[in-house]
């Protein structure tokens, strides 16, 4: 019961990493918020965890839109009166390219640029903003951003991608800088290539699969295996952790 009795905010938890992270906070005692646009996703994840006997409530959440973030942080103190753990997770990638390209600077269209930052960058931003003051109130809270290999690394093909989550890295470095002297803790996961929806597309190519696959550890990664890190910063047990960017790639960052 690592988290018992805490309130944690879980963007983007309808699916992938941030389902995986509901169940486990969920588990270790936390009273969950799903923040997730799809309502059958957010709704599913909701009544997963509430048949498991644990606490979680699920609210219809835009990230990019900051009204809809303030309703969502204002329905959580009306209801729980405190915010302990806000867990950034939403997010988009290659499984959007239908909506949005996915290319080099030169070929991706200024407003696909735009969309891409406005979910990644500014939804991380949004949640923060909203989220900080009821922290700094109550001397106390943890943040913890999810990034990606692309944030730390120069992978080309997604450079919208590419940016808007170097930007999650930066804003959660001058983050952890600016607040802990309110004891609030923000630190920052940089998952590789892991088997969700989000990358289903990729993995079923056997070639680039190969590719994702030529890591240290020699396989894909885990939902539950970014959700158990993020776990860990969340909790106690990394109380004197923070401004830590932590990839979760199975070595990929050190070949």
């Amino acid at each position: 019961m690592r988290l018992k009795n805490k309130v944690a905010i879980i963007t983007g938890a309808g699916s992938g990493q941030g389902k995986e992270a509901a169940k486990i906070f969920a588990a270790e005692g936390a009273h969950v918020v799903i923040a997730e646009w799809n309502e059958d996703n957010g709704k599913s994840v909701e009544k997963e965890i509430l048949n498991t006997g644990h606490k979680a409530t699920f609210i219809k959440t835009d990230i990019s839109d900051e009204n809809n973030v303030k309703e969502l942080v204002e329905q959580v103190i009306s209801q729980k009166h405190r915010i302990d753990i806000l867990f950034n997770n939403a997010g988009i990638g290659f499984s959007s390219r239908s909506q949005y390209k996915m290319a080099s600077v030169l070929e991706t269209p200024l407003d696909d640029w735009n969309n891409i930052l406005s979910i990644n960058l500014n939804g991380t931003y949004l949640m923060c903003k909203h989220v900080l003051p009821i922290m700094i109130e109550q001397q106390s809270g943890n943040i913890v951003n999810n990034s990606s290999l692309n944030g730390i690394l120069g992978v080309t093909g997604a450079d919208a991608y590419t940016a808007s989550k170097g930007g999650v890295v930066a804003l959660s470095r001058v983050m952890a800088v600016d607040y802990g002297k309110y004891n609030i803790r923000v630190n920052c996961i940089c998952p590789g290539a892991i088997d969700t929806p989000m990358i289903q597309e990729v993995l079923d190519n056997p070639e680039i699969a190969k590719n994702y696959e030529a890591g240290p550890l020699g396989r894909v990664g885990k939902p539950e295996e970014v959700a158990q890190a993020a776990l860990f910063l969340a909790s106690e047990e990394s109380s004197y952790i923070t401004g830590l960017i932590m990839p979760v790639d199975g070595g990929w960052s050190v070949v």
